[in-house]
């Protein structure tokens, strides 16, 4: 008997795919989403490929040039600076709360991902590196134990993603990393918003400079 895939599914399938692959840089800024293409591809009709694009849109990730065209959005700086604003001011919070409420499991969570980051890192393994950074942050989102702080951060997580894959500057970013960990780990809340800090404006001007050749040393701000 053929199990026939509900709508809802084969929309989040979609979803999901062309989100990965936005963030993940298959699919680049100005490059243009044809839903018969795509329906082809995916071996669907469609409506569940317009219901995607539609998705995409409210995150952010695509544009409409016209109203039947529809491509991956190109990052302007205030875009960027404007999504790194926002994860200064929720990502230092978080940390400052992790290094209050951090369980032994919890650091052994962040200590096993560190490992694996270094692993990568001596690989040169980006993709990898990407993912692991982006669980670390996850769960130290986690450990601040704050469910609005996460349903604030859920809607611009995936841009927020698609930036921080453009810094390359891996060995930084573990070693800051580790920094974080050592401050949450030894339960100092201020050491641990002062090194998030660090981290964000570093990363901040790093993605700057990466997509616009440049650095702007005034923003984001606190």
């Amino acid at each position: 008997m053929t199990t026939v895939e509900p709508l809802g599914a084969v929309r989040e399938r979609v979803l999901a795919t062309l989100r990965q692959e936005i963030i993940g840089g298959r699919l680049r800024p100005g490059d243009r989403l044809v839903e018969r293409e795509l329906a082809e591809r995916f071996g669907v009709s469609r409506v569940p490929v317009r219901e995607a694009i539609r998705a995409l849109l409210a995150e952010g990730f695509v544009t409409f040039e016209t109203p039947r065209r529809a491509v991956v959005r190109t990052l302007t700086r205030t875009d960027v600076t404007e999504l790194y604003e926002l994860r200064e001011a929720l990502e230092v919070y978080a940390a400052g709360l992790a290094a209050e409420r951090a369980e032994p499991g919890d650091l052994a969570e962040l200590a096993e991902l560190l490992d694996r980051a270094a692993l990568a890192t001596d690989g040169g393994d980006d993709e990898t590196i990407a993912d692991i950074n982006s669980r670390f942050h996850d769960r130290l989102l986690a450990m601040a134990g704050n469910g609005l702080l996460i349903g604030v951060m859920q809607p611009v997580d995936g841009r927020l993603r698609w930036l921080t894959r453009r810094n390359e500057a891996w060995p930084q970013q573990l070693d800051e990393h580790r920094q974080l960990y050592d401050a949450v780990a030894a339960g100092d809340p201020e050491r641990a918003r002062a090194v998030a800090l660090g981290h964000v404006r570093t990363n901040y001007r790093s993605t700057v400079r990466h997509l616009f050749g440049d650095e702007d040393t005034e923003r984001p701000s606190a």
